[in-house]
């Protein structure tokens, strides 16, 4: 499938497709004071209207799931870090439900595939050629913004199909529609996206999933002479699934989906959970290309596979001096699903055995660079040079309420501006902002996915850009719905992801329910922020601002209205 240039202008999706609710009817107003309400609707219905004919949306969504089945303060990091990066409303699979199965999870990760197979499988909800982007729920942190996810994704899929089609070669493909002239394709492309780990668990060594699955992309000596031998796997090249993050087209994503429902369901394969079964989608993947490239190979590709088995220095997957468990292949059955990794970390950071890798560098501080370098000897190169993805990119605050707002009130009916509250740097570059870098890649990811050891939940959330001002980005990121420009940007597409379902500032559950950051994170403040100034809402004194729902958004439930 055509997977290059379709989501270069990925919007967000609208809960209903044919009929998005929009945003402005979950507008939050006091309770008591219901007609400055009504009638800034009105205004804002007309405005709608005066420009709606003028708008044509046509390009795609993108959609980001997150299995979560209860709140904590680490959802609710990965939850804020999305928010002020303009991520799209994150969608929770499963929140709430109650797992009580004999696995050593009760079930939670094999109740995760389902739950994001079901999600996937609704047309309501998603489209085949949507963008979907899951992720684990309690221990992942977004750094850049989408639109770099989005290029940086599309980079990947090109070199790897690249890389495939010199090794596996070509085959004709099929015409599509009018087209009467039969192509020459690579026989396997990419299209799939999971993170990459430095060891292969809990599958066994010679399972295919850690015995069959391509080597990296990184220079063999990345780490030093010791590169891929350190049994700890510290100084081992990321090239093993991780199943935390994944990201692709909907159709291809739910197919992968689809067949680790089965592994679960019918097979009894997830006792051990979802990165087994992942893994093992992988492993079988790898193992039949590689098989079916040996098998058609002449005399002269025979020849050099056998001499190079003989020296131990073959390149195959499959070669004679690796012990490999053989799979039993279920003729019909599809293995192929365009699965690949991300051996550089460029969008996903996984953190097991990798935290010795990553510095936060805040790029325009040089003087710290003599220090880093004396502290990795092992490094190849010096990586202090900002991306230029990176740099071509908005400035750090502007996601968090993309636009122009130099002659926009700060006050709205959702939060008023508060000078304790609300305030920034009056400009924050990217040069600025300490940034979380893969020093061996070298990459700054998109995502950081704490994995592994958990010490660094605790311990790096106060060095992420965007801590500092946490509280002030979400309440911005809040205000920024009413704001015409972002309702022209969700409504033609383009690199703002703004919810035409009315989510700002909040969740969705699989169950279409919407949960204000309110309602899922109340009472994670000071683990959230950190910055010493109190509950959500009761900040400056008690008050109470409900959304179109009658949703407590700033305040409490139960608080005496009297």
């Amino acid at each position: 499938m055509a997977i290059h240039g379709s989501f270069d202008t990925i919007t967000e999706p609208g809960r209903d497709h044919a009929n998005p609710t929009p945003a402005f009817l979950r507008m939050a107003r006091p309770r008591r004071s219901r007609m400055p309400l009504c009638l800034a609707i009105s205004a804002l219905l007309l405005l709608l209207l005066g420009w709606k004919s003028t708008i044509n949306k046509t390009n795609p969504s993108f959609h980001l799931l997150v299995p979560a089945t209860e709140s904590n303060s680490n959802l609710c990091k990965t939850l804020l870090s999305s928010f002020v990066l303009a991520y799209p409303p994150p969608t929770l699979i499963n929140y709430g439900k109650k797992f009580d199965g004999d696995s050593w999870d009760k079930g939670t990760h094999t109740g995760k595939i389902r739950g994001v197979y079901d999600y996937l499988s609704n047309k309501d909800k998603v489209a085949d050629d949507d963008m979907v982007l899951v992720i684990d729920g309690y221990d992942i942190w977004f750094q850049l913004p989408p639109v770099i996810m989005i290029k940086r994704y599309h980079q990947l899929v090109h070199e790897a199909t690249v890389r495939l089609r010199r090794r596996y070669g070509t085959e004709p493909k099929e015409p599509e529609g009018a087209e009467t002239r039969t192509e020459v394709a690579a026989k396997y492309s990419q299209s799939v996206v999971f993170g990459a780990d430095k060891l292969c668990w809990p599958n066994s060594v010679d399972d295919p999933a850690c015995a069959a699955i391509p080597y990296s992309t990184l220079p063999k000596d990345a780490y030093g002479p010791l590169t891929d031998t350190d049994s700890e796997g510290f100084l081992n090249r990321p090239r093993f699934l991780n199943s935390g993050t994944v990201m692709g087209p909907v159709k291809d994503v739910r197919a992968i989906y689809e067949v680790a429902v089965r592994k679960v369901e019918e097979e009894n394969r997830g006792t051990i959970g979802d990165q087994f079964v992942f893994a093992e989608i992988f492993g079988e993947q790898e193992y039949q290309r590689e098989t079916q490239r040996q098998s058609t190979q002449g005399a002269g590709g025979r020849w050099y596979e056998w001499l190079s088995n003989a020296l131990g220095a073959s390149d195959s997957l499959l070669a004679a001096n690796q012990t490999i468990k053989n799979m039993t292949v279920v003729p019909g059955r599809r293995y192929e699903f365009g699965i690949g990794l991300d051996y550089e970390s460029k969008m996903f950071q996984t953190m097991t055995h990798s935290a010795n890798d990553v510095e936060f560098i805040t790029y325009n501080d040089t003087a710290l660079f003599p220090g880093i370098i004396e502290k990795h000897p092992n490094l190849k190169q010096t990586p202090f040079a900002l991306p230029v993805d990176i740099q071509k990119a908005h400035g750090p605050f502007w996601y968090s309420s993309p636009g122009n707002h130099s002659l926009e009130p700060k006050d709205s009916l959702l939060l008023p501006h508060s000078d304790y509250l609300d305030d920034l740097p009056e400009r924050i570059d990217w040069y600025d902002a300490p940034l979380a870098t893969n020093l061996y890649s070298p990459s700054v990811p998109t995502l950081l996915h704490i994995n592994g050891d958990k010490a660094p939940l605790n311990d790096w959330w106060p060095s992420m850009w965007y801590h500092p001002y946490s509280r002030a980005l979400v309440r911005r990121y809040i205000r920024s719905t009413q704001t015409r420009k972002a309702a022209q940007a969700a409504a033609a597409g383009g690199q703002t992801w703004w919810d035409m379902r009315g989510g700002r500032g909040g969740v969705w559950t699989d169950n279409a329910e919407w949960k204000s950051w309110n309602e899922v994170c109340k009472g994670t403040e000071e683990e959230v922020f950190g910055d010493g100034k109190g509950r959500w809402g009761k900040e400056e004194g008690s008050h109470k601002v409900t959304n179109y729902f009658g949703t407590v958004i700033v305040g409490d439930e139960d608080e005496d209205e009297g």
